[in-house]
């Protein structure tokens, strides 16, 4: 089940670069002038309030897929509420912030009108 889905409006050079090092920060607009340079910024199309993200839950950024590991405390509220989360891809040892979202699986630069989607594995 879909809980929630978002397409891609704009992505800098610089969270393109993130993404080939395995992070993407997540930013719905309005987003802050301090992370624009670094964030995929886009509008969401699809949301379940208070849902949760789980560890064992799929999200897909374009067509890759990558399977969560670990979430922080807040990063289920500030998606909800922001549009905002940092996604770690096999990033093992870097520290769950509480914003965060670690996954196993290769994280690419999405391009603009592509959709992410964040499923759950349970319906």
């Amino acid at each position: 089940m879909t809980y929630y889905r978002t397409t891609v409006r704009k992505v800098s050079p610089e969270a393109a670069d993130m993404a080939a090092a395995g992070v993407l920060i997540l930013f719905a607009e309005p987003v802050p002038p301090a992370l624009e340079e670094l964030s995929v910024i886009h509008q969401p199309t699809e949301s379940l309030p208070g849902h949760p993200i789980s560890v064992g839950d799929t999200v897909t950024v374009g067509a890759q897929d990558v399977r969560i590991t670990a979430v922080g405390d807040i990063a289920a509220k500030n998606l909800e509420e922001l549009g905002h989360v940092v996604l770690y891809g096999n990033q093992p040892n870097q520290t769950l912030l509480p914003g965060a979202v670690h996954a196993t699986g290769d994280l690419r630069a999405p391009e603009p009108d592509d959709v992410i989607e964040f499923r759950s594995t349970s319906s």
